[in-house]
Protein backbone atom coordinates (compact mmCIF):
# COMPACT_ATOMS: atom_id res chain seq x y z
CA UNK A 1 0.00 0.00 0.00
CA UNK A 2 2.81 2.37 0.93
CA UNK A 3 4.56 1.54 -2.32
CA UNK A 4 1.38 2.36 -4.31
CA UNK A 5 0.99 5.72 -2.58
CA UNK A 6 4.61 6.51 -3.21
CA UNK A 7 4.13 5.73 -6.90
CA UNK A 8 4.17 8.86 -9.16
CA UNK A 9 1.32 7.45 -11.27
CA UNK A 10 -0.91 7.02 -8.28
CA UNK A 11 -0.40 10.66 -7.33
CA UNK A 12 -1.00 11.77 -10.92
CA UNK A 13 -4.26 9.81 -11.22
CA UNK A 14 -5.50 11.05 -7.85
CA UNK A 15 -4.77 14.68 -8.81
CA UNK A 16 -6.58 14.17 -12.12
CA UNK A 17 -9.66 12.76 -10.40
CA UNK A 18 -9.75 15.65 -7.94
CA UNK A 19 -9.41 18.16 -10.77
CA UNK A 20 -12.27 16.53 -12.70
CA UNK A 21 -14.48 16.56 -9.56
CA UNK A 22 -13.77 20.25 -8.97
CA UNK A 23 -14.52 21.05 -12.63
CA UNK A 24 -17.85 19.23 -12.55
CA UNK A 25 -18.85 20.97 -9.31
CA UNK A 26 -18.07 24.45 -10.69
CA UNK A 27 -19.85 23.71 -13.96
CA UNK A 28 -22.94 22.51 -12.11
CA UNK A 29 -23.02 25.72 -10.03
CA UNK A 30 -22.65 27.86 -13.16
CA UNK A 31 -25.48 26.00 -14.89
CA UNK A 32 -27.73 26.48 -11.88
CA UNK A 33 -26.84 30.18 -11.76
CA UNK A 34 -27.51 30.60 -15.47
CA UNK A 35 -30.83 28.84 -15.10
CA UNK A 36 -31.80 31.10 -12.27
CA UNK A 37 -30.67 34.18 -14.20
CA UNK A 38 -31.88 33.39 -17.68
CA UNK A 39 -34.99 31.30 -16.96
CA UNK A 40 -38.56 32.70 -17.00
CA UNK A 41 -40.28 33.98 -13.89
CA UNK A 42 -43.75 35.30 -13.06
CA UNK A 43 -44.43 37.88 -10.38
CA UNK A 44 -47.24 40.26 -9.33
CA UNK A 45 -46.76 43.94 -8.55
CA UNK A 46 -49.72 45.09 -6.50
CA UNK A 47 -51.38 48.53 -6.13
CA UNK A 48 -49.81 50.17 -9.16
CA UNK A 49 -51.15 53.76 -9.50
CA UNK A 50 -53.24 54.54 -12.59
CA UNK A 51 -52.70 57.79 -14.54
CA UNK A 52 -55.63 59.33 -16.43
CA UNK A 53 -55.09 61.58 -19.45
CA UNK A 54 -58.04 63.86 -20.28
CA UNK A 55 -59.16 67.49 -20.43
CA UNK A 56 -59.41 68.07 -16.68
CA UNK A 57 -60.22 71.77 -17.11
CA UNK A 58 -63.63 71.08 -18.62
CA UNK A 59 -64.38 67.41 -17.96
CA UNK A 60 -64.71 64.99 -15.05
CA UNK A 61 -63.97 61.26 -15.36
CA UNK A 62 -65.40 58.62 -13.03
CA UNK A 63 -64.87 54.86 -12.98
CA UNK A 64 -61.07 54.82 -13.10
CA UNK A 65 -59.58 52.75 -10.23
CA UNK A 66 -56.84 54.38 -8.20
CA UNK A 67 -54.60 51.30 -8.50
CA UNK A 68 -54.39 47.98 -10.36
CA UNK A 69 -52.37 44.77 -9.98
CA UNK A 70 -49.76 44.06 -12.65
CA UNK A 71 -48.57 40.54 -13.48
CA UNK A 72 -45.22 40.40 -15.28
CA UNK A 73 -43.65 37.33 -16.88
CA UNK A 74 -40.28 36.94 -18.56
CA UNK A 75 -36.58 36.51 -17.88
CA UNK A 76 -35.88 36.45 -14.17
CA UNK A 77 -33.43 39.37 -14.30
CA UNK A 78 -35.95 41.57 -16.16
CA UNK A 79 -38.76 40.66 -13.76
CA UNK A 80 -36.58 41.47 -10.75
CA UNK A 81 -35.44 44.78 -12.25
CA UNK A 82 -39.00 45.85 -13.11
CA UNK A 83 -40.24 45.00 -9.63
CA UNK A 84 -37.41 46.82 -7.90
CA UNK A 85 -37.38 49.99 -10.00
CA UNK A 86 -41.09 50.25 -10.87
CA UNK A 87 -40.28 53.02 -13.34
CA UNK A 88 -43.16 52.04 -15.62
CA UNK A 89 -46.56 53.80 -15.94
CA UNK A 90 -50.06 52.35 -16.07
CA UNK A 91 -52.47 54.75 -17.76
CA UNK A 92 -55.71 55.26 -19.64
CA UNK A 93 -55.85 57.88 -22.41
CA UNK A 94 -59.27 59.50 -22.84
CA UNK A 95 -58.24 62.67 -24.66
CA UNK A 96 -59.82 61.66 -27.95
CA UNK A 97 -63.11 60.44 -26.48
CA UNK A 98 -66.43 62.26 -26.30
CA UNK A 99 -68.58 62.67 -23.21
CA UNK A 100 -70.50 59.58 -22.18
CA UNK A 101 -69.78 56.03 -21.06
CA UNK A 102 -66.90 54.06 -22.57
CA UNK A 103 -65.24 50.67 -22.11
CA UNK A 104 -61.50 51.34 -22.32
CA UNK A 105 -58.32 49.34 -21.98
CA UNK A 106 -55.63 50.14 -19.46
CA UNK A 107 -52.11 50.34 -20.85
CA UNK A 108 -48.58 50.09 -19.46
CA UNK A 109 -45.56 51.94 -20.84
CA UNK A 110 -41.82 51.91 -20.16
CA UNK A 111 -41.87 48.14 -19.64
CA UNK A 112 -39.16 45.88 -21.12
CA UNK A 113 -40.15 44.27 -24.44
CA UNK A 114 -39.04 40.95 -23.01
CA UNK A 115 -41.77 41.05 -20.38
CA UNK A 116 -45.36 39.97 -20.86
CA UNK A 117 -47.69 42.27 -18.89
CA UNK A 118 -51.23 41.53 -17.67
CA UNK A 119 -53.25 44.15 -15.78
CA UNK A 120 -56.09 43.38 -13.38
CA UNK A 121 -58.47 44.83 -14.34
CA UNK A 122 -57.40 45.23 -17.94
CA UNK A 123 -60.62 46.95 -19.12
CA UNK A 124 -62.67 49.51 -17.18
CA UNK A 125 -66.00 51.31 -17.60
CA UNK A 126 -65.53 55.08 -17.46
CA UNK A 127 -67.96 57.97 -17.63
CA UNK A 128 -66.84 61.30 -19.08
CA UNK A 129 -68.99 64.25 -17.99
CA UNK A 130 -69.05 68.02 -18.12
CA UNK A 131 -67.38 69.74 -15.18
CA UNK A 132 -69.48 72.45 -13.51
CA UNK A 133 -69.14 74.68 -10.45
CA UNK A 134 -71.99 75.72 -8.18
CA UNK A 135 -72.08 77.99 -5.12
CA UNK A 136 -74.11 76.57 -2.24
CA UNK A 137 -74.97 77.61 1.33
CA UNK A 138 -73.39 75.72 4.23
CA UNK A 139 -75.61 74.22 6.93
CA UNK A 140 -73.73 74.31 10.26
CA UNK A 141 -74.42 71.26 12.43
CA UNK A 142 -74.00 70.63 16.15
CA UNK A 143 -75.22 67.90 18.51
CA UNK A 144 -77.18 69.76 21.21
CA UNK A 145 -76.93 66.73 23.50
CA UNK A 146 -73.45 68.06 24.32
CA UNK A 147 -74.97 71.15 25.94
CA UNK A 148 -75.05 71.69 29.69
CA UNK A 149 -78.45 71.32 31.32
CA UNK A 150 -80.89 74.18 30.59
CA UNK A 151 -78.67 75.63 27.83
CA UNK A 152 -79.76 75.94 24.21
CA UNK A 153 -78.30 76.90 20.84
CA UNK A 154 -79.70 80.22 19.66
CA UNK A 155 -77.90 80.57 16.31
CA UNK A 156 -75.23 78.85 14.23
CA UNK A 157 -73.37 80.44 11.36
CA UNK A 158 -70.33 79.65 9.25
CA UNK A 159 -67.67 81.96 7.87
CA UNK A 160 -67.83 81.97 4.91
CA UNK A 161 -71.50 81.08 4.56
CA UNK A 162 -71.13 79.72 1.00
CA UNK A 163 -68.65 77.43 -0.76
CA UNK A 164 -67.78 76.72 -4.39
CA UNK A 165 -68.38 73.06 -5.29
CA UNK A 166 -66.95 71.63 -8.52
CA UNK A 167 -67.59 68.21 -10.02
CA UNK A 168 -69.41 66.17 -12.64
CA UNK A 169 -72.79 67.65 -13.55
CA UNK A 170 -74.68 64.53 -12.47
CA UNK A 171 -72.94 64.58 -9.10
CA UNK A 172 -73.53 68.30 -8.56
CA UNK A 173 -77.23 67.82 -9.41
CA UNK A 174 -77.49 65.10 -6.75
CA UNK A 175 -76.32 67.32 -3.88
CA UNK A 176 -78.87 67.52 -1.06
CA UNK A 177 -76.77 68.76 1.87
CA UNK A 178 -73.67 70.86 2.44
CA UNK A 179 -72.71 70.36 6.08
CA UNK A 180 -70.06 71.70 8.45
CA UNK A 181 -70.19 69.78 11.73
CA UNK A 182 -68.62 70.96 14.99
CA UNK A 183 -68.26 69.05 18.23
CA UNK A 184 -66.90 69.37 21.76
CA UNK A 185 -66.89 67.95 25.26
CA UNK A 186 -70.03 67.25 27.26
CA UNK A 187 -71.47 70.19 29.25
CA UNK A 188 -70.91 73.09 26.83
CA UNK A 189 -72.40 76.31 28.24
CA UNK A 190 -70.64 79.08 26.30
CA UNK A 191 -70.63 80.41 22.76
CA UNK A 192 -67.67 79.03 20.78
CA UNK A 193 -66.09 79.09 17.32
CA UNK A 194 -64.50 76.00 15.78
CA UNK A 195 -62.95 75.09 12.42
CA UNK A 196 -64.91 72.41 10.58
CA UNK A 197 -64.55 70.41 7.37
CA UNK A 198 -67.23 70.91 4.73
CA UNK A 199 -69.03 67.73 3.66
CA UNK A 200 -71.17 67.41 0.54
CA UNK A 201 -73.86 64.71 0.75
CA UNK A 202 -76.65 63.27 -1.39
CA UNK A 203 -80.18 62.53 -0.18
CA UNK A 204 -79.00 59.23 1.34
CA UNK A 205 -76.28 61.09 3.30
CA UNK A 206 -73.56 59.47 1.18
CA UNK A 207 -70.45 61.59 0.73
CA UNK A 208 -69.98 62.88 -2.83
CA UNK A 209 -66.67 63.07 -4.67
CA UNK A 210 -66.39 66.78 -5.47
CA UNK A 211 -63.89 69.60 -5.08
CA UNK A 212 -64.80 72.12 -2.36
CA UNK A 213 -63.43 75.64 -2.00
CA UNK A 214 -62.77 76.33 0.80
CA UNK A 215 -62.65 72.88 2.40
CA UNK A 216 -62.51 74.33 5.94
CA UNK A 217 -64.76 77.00 7.47
CA UNK A 218 -65.18 78.57 10.91
CA UNK A 219 -68.48 77.76 12.60
CA UNK A 220 -69.74 79.91 15.47
CA UNK A 221 -72.32 78.34 17.80
CA UNK A 222 -74.08 80.86 20.02
CA UNK A 223 -75.26 79.30 23.29
CA UNK A 224 -77.30 80.71 26.15
CA UNK A 225 -79.49 79.55 28.99
CA UNK A 226 -82.98 78.36 28.21
CA UNK A 227 -85.33 81.36 28.09
CA UNK A 228 -88.71 82.67 27.11
CA UNK A 229 -90.65 85.91 27.29
CA UNK A 230 -93.24 86.32 30.02
CA UNK A 231 -95.60 89.23 30.72
CA UNK A 232 -95.14 91.64 33.61
CA UNK A 233 -97.99 92.49 36.01
CA UNK A 234 -97.75 95.44 38.41
CA UNK A 235 -99.13 94.90 41.92
CA UNK A 236 -99.77 97.76 44.32
CA UNK A 237 -98.44 97.32 47.84
CA UNK A 238 -98.91 99.52 50.89
CA UNK A 239 -101.61 102.14 51.39
CA UNK A 240 -101.74 105.53 49.71
CA UNK A 241 -101.34 108.57 51.89
CA UNK A 242 -104.48 110.22 53.14
CA UNK A 243 -106.23 112.07 50.39
CA UNK A 244 -103.92 110.70 47.65
CA UNK A 245 -105.57 108.80 44.79
CA UNK A 246 -103.58 106.32 42.64
CA UNK A 247 -105.22 106.54 39.24
CA UNK A 248 -102.97 104.23 37.24
CA UNK A 249 -99.57 102.52 37.22
CA UNK A 250 -98.15 102.00 33.70
CA UNK A 251 -95.02 99.87 33.03
CA UNK A 252 -92.52 101.02 30.40
CA UNK A 253 -92.65 97.53 28.77
CA UNK A 254 -95.02 94.60 29.01
CA UNK A 255 -92.76 91.54 28.65
CA UNK A 256 -89.37 90.45 29.87
CA UNK A 257 -87.18 87.53 28.85
CA UNK A 258 -86.28 85.19 31.67
CA UNK A 259 -83.37 82.70 31.74
CA UNK A 260 -82.73 79.63 33.84
CA UNK A 261 -83.93 76.14 34.64
CA UNK A 262 -86.05 74.77 31.80
CA UNK A 263 -88.75 73.26 34.01
CA UNK A 264 -89.05 76.41 36.11
CA UNK A 265 -89.16 78.65 33.04
CA UNK A 266 -91.82 76.51 31.37
CA UNK A 267 -94.01 76.74 34.49
CA UNK A 268 -93.64 80.52 34.72
CA UNK A 269 -96.57 82.42 33.21
CA UNK A 270 -96.14 85.92 34.67
CA UNK A 271 -93.74 88.01 36.75
CA UNK A 272 -95.38 90.13 39.39
CA UNK A 273 -93.61 93.40 40.19
CA UNK A 274 -94.62 95.04 43.47
CA UNK A 275 -94.94 98.84 43.51
CA UNK A 276 -95.04 100.53 46.92
CA UNK A 277 -97.67 103.27 46.65
CA UNK A 278 -97.42 104.39 50.27
CA UNK A 279 -94.87 107.07 49.46
CA UNK A 280 -96.51 108.47 46.35
CA UNK A 281 -97.84 111.98 46.67
CA UNK A 282 -98.09 113.07 43.04
CA UNK A 283 -97.52 111.74 39.51
CA UNK A 284 -93.98 110.60 38.85
CA UNK A 285 -91.76 107.92 37.26
CA UNK A 286 -90.47 105.12 39.43
CA UNK A 287 -87.68 102.62 38.84
CA UNK A 288 -88.62 99.28 40.32
CA UNK A 289 -86.41 96.16 40.52
CA UNK A 290 -87.73 93.08 38.71
CA UNK A 291 -87.71 90.08 41.09
CA UNK A 292 -86.16 86.72 40.13
CA UNK A 293 -88.65 83.88 40.60
CA UNK A 294 -87.35 80.51 41.80
CA UNK A 295 -85.33 78.77 39.09
CA UNK A 296 -84.69 82.02 37.15
CA UNK A 297 -81.02 83.05 36.98
CA UNK A 298 -81.47 86.39 35.20
CA UNK A 299 -83.85 88.55 33.21
CA UNK A 300 -83.24 90.61 30.11
CA UNK A 301 -83.95 93.78 32.16
CA UNK A 302 -83.06 94.11 35.81
CA UNK A 303 -85.53 96.93 36.48
CA UNK A 304 -88.59 98.55 35.00
CA UNK A 305 -89.80 102.14 34.87
CA UNK A 306 -93.32 102.69 36.14
CA UNK A 307 -95.34 105.78 35.27
CA UNK A 308 -97.51 106.62 38.30
CA UNK A 309 -100.60 108.70 37.56
CA UNK A 310 -101.50 110.16 40.98
CA UNK A 311 -104.02 112.72 42.16
CA UNK A 312 -102.42 114.45 45.13
CA UNK A 313 -104.27 115.19 48.34
CA UNK A 314 -106.23 118.50 48.22
CA UNK A 315 -104.74 121.43 50.07
CA UNK A 316 -106.51 122.27 53.37
CA UNK A 317 -108.67 125.38 53.27
CA UNK A 318 -107.16 128.35 55.17
CA UNK A 319 -108.49 129.06 58.72
CA UNK A 320 -110.50 132.37 58.80
CA UNK A 321 -111.86 132.42 62.39
CA UNK A 322 -108.46 132.63 64.04
CA UNK A 323 -108.85 129.31 65.79
CA UNK A 324 -105.92 126.91 65.68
Amino acid sequence: MDKMMDSPWFLRITALLLAMLLFLTIKSDEENLNAATNGNKTDIIRDVPVEVYYDDDNLVVTGVPETVDMTIEGPTSDVQTAKQLQDFTVFVDLRSMNMGEHNVMLQAENVSDRLQVTLDPSYIEVNIEEKITRELVIEPEFNDRLLAESFVVTTMKSDPQRVQITGAKSVIDSISFVKATVSGDQGIDKTFTQEASVKVLDKDLSKLNVAIEPEQVNVTVEIEEYSKEVPITLRQTGKPKEGVTINELSPSFGNVRVYGNRAAIDDLSVIIVDVDISKLEDSKQLKVKIPLPKGVSKTSESQIEVEADVTPAPDKEPNTDGSP
